[in-house]
């Protein structure tokens, strides 16, 4: 075991635990959840000892609070410099909270404040990168996935619905993780992967969802399958080739009468030619004055597939997610529209919610209240997949294109 030496006061902060060991690594499977992005400062609380590790193994420890700044070429702890380009940060088997603050002036909120704040279990490493910092959450799986459950439905919802989300998180993020060695995180805690946060949500429903489901993942010859998911299909669930050019033969599309429950079911959304000009040339499009927008391809599913648009430079063919990503995807909710008019103002009329690849959320809550059992849901909506412990399982193989 590599000696560490423990610079106790070494930052006028520190004590002195020369005599003590310091609480080792989790040693089961854990998941690393990017919290934040250039981050400028924060603060960490615990009501334990917080431990601090930098990348030479020195160490020092702090009682309760931590302030964490980047400035300049180093790190200030407490206000002290140090030296270092990645920090881990623990509290044995303690809970840690953080407040995050990115434009590094001063801290969101004091410790102690409960507003705010992020209480999450693992450690907590800071990895320099720019001028801020990466916010890591390394955290066992199973407490991630109690994290991601309640953040992405109703933990009132039936039961067995809980349990389909929890092993679709599990799995979502082992594929994730097996393919992200060369990267500093393995999922982020947002909608780009899954959503998470830390403990809050987590209830007697989540815990039991996800205990009695402990290691369960759907797997496709013997490895964990990019599970994805999405609130509402309304329709035949979409094949992954069509959203991320990816050919999985487990999200080909089924399909999904389930969900005409959704409150996300049926839409109207609006919005201006000179946002949408914008905010395509900023994703790099060549496009001069949009003059007329029409779909040009759809789906097997039916949805918009592509989009012909005639501008002042020519005609640009952007694809329906691109049209998503480009207006935002909160604003046109899923690529399932009919475009109603065009003057300066585009009103899309449409149905369902995300981009319906694989299990829908709001069709599977309805076929858990007619009975069916998680395991045959998520059979229904990943066909030709099996459920494995997630030890008995070898790394999925890695994909030309990540999807998005």
């Amino acid at each position: 075991m590599i000696a560490r030496r423990l610079l106790a006061g070494a930052a006028g902060m520190g004590l002195c635990f020369g005599c003590l060991m310091m609480p080792e690594a989790q040693a089961a499977q854990s998941i690393r959840v990017l919290l934040a992005s250039d981050v400028r400062q924060l603060e960490v609380y615990t009501d334990q000892t917080l431990w601090v590790t930098d990348e030479r193994d020195q160490a020092w420890a702090y009682r309760s609070a931590l302030r964490i700044k980047a400035q300049g070429q180093v790190l200030l702890l407490n206000g002290k410099p140090v030296a270092s380009d990645q920090l881990m940060v623990r509290a044995g088997s303690h809970d840690v909270k953080i407040w995050l603050n990115g434009n590094g002036n001063k801290a969101v909120l004091r410790a102690g404040d409960e507003k705010g704040a992020v209480q999450v279990s693992g450690s907590i490493q800071l990895v320099r990168r720019g001028k801020g910092l990466l916010v890591v959450n390394y955290v066992d799986l199973e407490e991630y996935v109690k994290g991601v459950v309640p953040a992405e439905v109703n933990p009132a919802w039936h039961p067995e619905m809980l349990k389909v989300q929890a092993v679709a998180a599990r799995t979502y993020a082992l594929y994730q993780h097996m393919l992200s060695a060369a990267r500093d995180y393995d999922v982020v805690a947002g909608t780009q992967d899954q959503v998470y946060r830390g403990r809050q949500g987590i209830d007697g429903r989540i815990i039991q969802a996800v205990e009695s489901t402990r290691g369960m993942v759907v797997t496709h010859q013997g490895a964990p399958i990019y599970a994805a998911f999405s609130s509402t299909a309304a329709g035949i669930t979409e094949d992954a080739t069509i959203v991320w050019s990816k050919d999985l033969p487990y999200l080909k599309g089924v399909e999904c009468p389930f969900d005409i429950e959704s409150p996300h079911y049926q839409w109207k959304a609006s919005f201006t030619i000179d946002v949408l000009e914008r905010n395509l040339r900023q994703q790099g499009f060549a496009v001069g004055t949009i003059t007329a927008i029409a779909p040009l391809t759809y789906s097997r599913a039916g949805r918009v597939a592509t989009l012909q648009i005639s501008h002042s430079l020519g005609e640009l063919v952007l694809r329906g997610e691109d049209l998503r990503k480009a207006v935002g995807y909160t604003v046109v909710p899923s690529t399932q529209f009919t475009i109603e008019s065009v003057g300066r103002d585009v009103i899309l009329s449409g149905y369902g919610a995300g981009h319906a690849v694989g299990l829908c959320q709001w069709g599977a809550k309805e076929l858990a209240e007619l009975g069916y059992s998680f395991s045959s849901i998520l059979r229904y909506y990943y066909p030709g997949t099996e459920l494995r412990d997630a030890s008995l399982t070898q790394a999925p193989p890695a994909p030309s294109v990540p999807p998005s």
